[in-house]
């Protein structure tokens, strides 16, 4: 074997090597959260990678809370508001930044993207008193304003980007049909834009699925939390009682979800998110 061919077999044992510990690195603390999640408090802080009796009592109590219950579903009308709202948005705007010249078109699309380069809490104070002033305060329709905020700049640079990939002549043709915009955008791009709206769609309900500062904030009863703030208020059986068994099975039951979303859509999220890399 030539020194040539033994360099190639090292790349390659070193690029899967590579590989492993990327995975490893990523997937370890979602398994050791699942592993937890299983054991009975009097092992939780047993180290071991494969635990030697499966308790469900954890799940049992988060499942059995109406608290957290009612927090899962306050999460998914927030998260699915979010999406259709960034999402209607986000077609339209980028219909007008992508397809129609006017002067400053990019000099928008740079304060659209600035706009989602703020840190959430250097408007939090500024953000809390608009909630406050439109009685949103402990409302679902509060949190669907802020995080909404917050995606739509993402939204629409992603769709603009995408937008401009479309050819020309599917809109020439629409108009000499006599279509009007809407038409346009509905009946021709819309079914071409599919991998990157299920890349923004799902980027946006994630982020606001997992939010908390926000969360934390803007809601005060546990009628109205979402699911993040219900788990970082799980208590235990005192004062000084980290129920970390109860909290990993309520990070399981929120995840899970978003992983199998994740599977389903991971070609769409991956053309969407390559579709202006390469232009023609």
């Amino acid at each position: 074997m030539t020194a040539r061919q033994l360099s190639k077999i090292a790349k390659r044992v070193g690029f899967w090597a590579l590989i492993v510990l990327i995975m490893v690195y990523a997937v370890f603390p979602f398994y050791y959260a699942v592993i937890t999640s299983f054991k009975p408090s009097s092992e939780l802080f047993r180290v071991e990678l494969w635990p030697s009796t499966w308790h469900l009592g954890n799940y049992a109590q988060v499942l059995t809370q109406s608290s957290f219950l009612r927090a899962i579903f306050n999460s998914i009308v927030v998260a699915v508001s979010v999406v259709f709202i960034a999402l209607l948005l986000g077609i339209t705007a980028s219909y007008a930044l992508g397809r129609v010249r006017f002067r400053g078109r990019s000099t928008v699309l740079l304060v659209i993207l600035g706009v989602s380069m703020f840190p959430q809490v250097a408007v939090l104070s500024g953000l809390f008193e608009v909630i406050r002033t439109l009685n949103l305060y402990n409302n679902p329709a509060g949190l669907i304003l802020s995080y909404t905020i917050f995606t739509v700049p993402f939204t629409v640079w992603v769709l603009t980007t995408f937008m401009k990939q479309l050819p020309m002549e599917l809109e020439e043709a629409a108009i000499m049909d006599g279509a009007t915009p809407w038409i346009t955008i509905t009946k021709v791009f819309l079914p071409l834009m599919w991998p990157a709206m299920a890349t923004t769609g799902l980027l946006a309900f994630i982020a606001a699925w997992n939010e908390f500062l926000f969360a934390l904030t803007f809601t005060l009863t546990d009628t109205q939390r979402t699911v993040p703030v219900a788990i970082a208020l799980l208590s235990g059986g005192s004062a000084y009682e980290l129920p970390w068994g109860p909290i990993m099975a309520a990070s399981v039951v929120v995840t899970v979800p978003l992983v199998v979303l994740v599977i389903i859509f991971q070609r769409r999220i991956v053309s969407g998110l390559t579709a202006g890399a390469v232009k023609g």
